[in-house]
């Protein structure tokens, strides 16, 4: 079974966190939110507390088919701020493992220099910090190992992009369907 871990820091925007996770989770993922605070407690950007599976300090990312990287502020630029977070990040990129970015979050991967001559896409306002890519203004950008939301709006479409990883096309469709997405 394919493992995700998403990581959570406080400031994180609730629906690209969670709508993600619900979509992995009903096809049938292994997903793990991970604090990378000093507890599995993480404040979101609009003060609602919830409680992640598991610590940064307690996983073992050597098995994660997929990282994903909610947005929100100030919780994307507290990720980066992660020397963990970032040389996961990196190492994920190095195994040609899939990583997922969205709203805020893409600037972290170009902030590492992860975009260089590749598509991606953000929240109006962050291009300036997708050092070295194209920028698309697309919901959804996928470029190779790499998938990019632009914003809160794009949540479901981006949990819906990440699935296709990892079940089928047809399944992903009929998971729209009864979900009443499309």
């Amino acid at each position: 079974m394919a493992k995700v871990y998403e990581f959570l820091a406080n400031g994180f925007e609730e629906i690209e966190a969670l709508a993600p996770v619900d979509i992995l989770r009903r096809g049938g993922i292994d997903v793990k939110t991970v604090s990378i605070t000093a507890s599995t407690s993480v404040e979101t950007a609009h003060g609602v507390t919830i409680i992640a599976d598991c610590h940064f300090d307690d996983v073992d990312l050597s098995d994660a088919d997929l990282i994903i990287l909610p947005g929100g502020m100030p919780g994307a630029q507290n990720l980066l701020d992660h020397e963990g977070v970032c040389n996961a990040v990196v190492n994920q990129n190095e195994a040609g493992k899939l990583i997922g970015a969205i709203c805020a979050a893409p600037m972290i991967l170009g902030q590492l220099g992860l975009l260089n001559c590749r598509r991606a896409t953000c929240y109006p306002g962050f291009e300036r910090f997708l050092v070295g890519a194209k920028y698309t203004e697309e919901l959804v950008t996928v470029d190779g190992n790499i998938t990019t939301g632009r914003g809160p709006g794009a949540a479901m479409a981006f949990g819906y992009q990440l699935l296709s990883n990892f079940i089928a096309e047809e399944e992903v469709e009929a998971m729209k369907k009864g979900m009443i997405y499309e």
